[in-house]
């Protein structure tokens, strides 16, 4: 088992928070994981990426090489194009539709979701929405977890479990929403596979 992973997004969307559920996870399921992050003026909402590699034996290098990525999760759609060099030709982005506009240059809405659209591998979703929606808006993340989680290779009553350890003491209701956000973003991944 192998698995290459790039994270991307904005500061303050949540992604270390999914890198860490991953992360245990994998290790809760006895496998090697390595992780690698760049917090670019993460607090001014810069870019947030992170390399988490995953895999059943050894791991020499936690960056992941160009044109390797077996998948790109991304809170922000520019974000998620931004790291298409490091996809491999059969990987697969899976990404919010929701732009987070935090620049004057950003690119036009509609031009980013015909690239989306024009990939071969493709989970595109408004995660804003669904967390509003299935659970609460701070939960987004976790929604876009739940897209990814089909592709991960990982049981997903581990990434559950791992659900429940990190937010445990911010108390039932916070596990409860989060849990709900990651069974809604899970669903709809499963309804784009068929």
């Amino acid at each position: 088992m192998k698995k290459d992973i790039i994270l991307s997004g904005v500061g303050g969307q949540g992604i270390l928070s999914i890198a860490t559920v991953i992360g245990r996870a994998a290790l809760d399921m006895g496998l090697a994981l390595k992780q690698a992050e760049v917090h670019g003026m993460s607090q001014r909402g810069g870019d947030v990426q992170s390399n988490l590699r995953i895999s059943s034996s050894a791991i020499r290098s936690d960056l992941i090489p160009r044109g390797a990525a077996d998948i790109v999760i991304s809170l922000e759609p520019m974000e998620a194009l931004r790291y298409l060099p490091w996809l491999s030709t059969d990987g697969w982005v899976i990404t919010n539709t929701a732009p987070f506009v935090n620049i004057p240059n950003y690119p036009d809405e509609e031009a980013l979701r015909r690239e989306l659209a024009a990939l071969p591998h493709v989970v595109a979703l408004d995660v804003d929405a669904l967390a509003r929606e299935a659970a609460s808006p701070r939960a987004a993340n976790i929604v876009l977890l739940g897209a990814a989680a089909p592709f991960l290779g990982l049981e997903a009553e581990k990434l559950e479990q791992g659900i429940r350890d990190i937010f445990a003491r911010k108390g039932d209701a916070v596990v409860d929403t989060n849990l709900a956000a990651f069974r809604a973003g899970y669903e709809y991944a499963q309804k784009q596979l068929r």
